[in-house]
């Protein structure tokens, strides 16, 4: 068991802020990142992690405009479906579906906004009660398998690993989740054209509003992109800045 001391210390730890870290592990963690995302087999895999944020996006959004949460199905193909009753029209099903896409770019960000305040230990805490708490709608078993190994290796690092393996592992996970975010939408469109995917998000918020789908495919590109600049200039600015590059 701990001590009453050694709690007090992982307290401080997880309020605290941790130090800088290197610069060239900031470069290297956003390499790391966008290979990832670039290349097929690692996207394959990694993807799921997108996938929770974008179907947590469609959740948190539902409850927040009083709509009622049915549950949350993740899918070995890294597709998923997030289910709500309320009306079939209005502010709070347009807001629930524009979630979706713009969520883990969003995540990403506010993940580097705590990370540029050198929150490292608070941000991979932060990570594991927004998995437990997503967990408790999940309604099919690889959906409870993901999120408990998600939500079990964020921990594990979160616990025991060195604050350079933390930081490494935190700055890893914003640069996917802010990179990440840009490939759906181009995968989305590319499946629209094709007639792949008649009841996405867009096409759905299309027949909800005055806008046709490319509209809102656009303007999912466009949040994505404004986050993707965002959060890479909280994340590598201070970097810039001691180079002598102006932002």
């Amino acid at each position: 068991m701990m001590s009453i001391d050694g709690l007090g210390e992982k307290w401080d730890t997880l309020f605290g802020a941790q130090p800088d870290p290197p610069p060239l592990l900031v470069l290297i963690t956003a390499a790391v990142a966008l290979v990832v995302v670039s290349t097929r087999l690692p996207w394959r895999i990694a993807r799921n992690a997108i996938t929770i944020a974008h179907e947590g996006g469609h959740a948190l959004v539902a409850l927040l405009t009083g709509r009622k949460l049915r549950g949350i199905r993740l899918h070995s193909d890294t597709s998923g479906l997030t289910l709500s009753a309320g009306r079939p029209t209005g502010p709070g099903m347009i807001l629930t579906l524009l979630a979706g896409y713009v969520a883990p770019p969003l995540v990403g960000l506010a993940g580097a906004w705590l990370l540029g305040g050198n929150r490292i230990t608070l941000l991979l805490w932060v990570a594991v009660v927004l998995l437990l708490a997503m967990l408790v709608m999940i309604r099919n078993a690889f959906g409870v398998v993901s999120l408990l190994v998600t939500g079990a290796v964020v921990f594990a690092v979160s616990w025991y690993a060195t604050p350079q393996v933390q930081a490494a592992f935190a700055y890893a996970g914003v640069w996917f989740l802010l990179l990440g975010g840009v490939r759906p939408v181009v995968e989305l469109q590319r499946l629209r054209s094709r007639g792949r995917m008649p009841a996405s998000d867009a096409d759905q918020l299309a027949g909800l509003t005055l806008f046709p789908a490319l509209f809102w495919v656009g303007f999912f590109a466009l949040v994505n992109i404004a986050a993707l600049v965002a959060g890479a200039l909280l994340l590598a600015g201070p970097i810039l800045t001691d180079a002598g590059l102006t932002i």
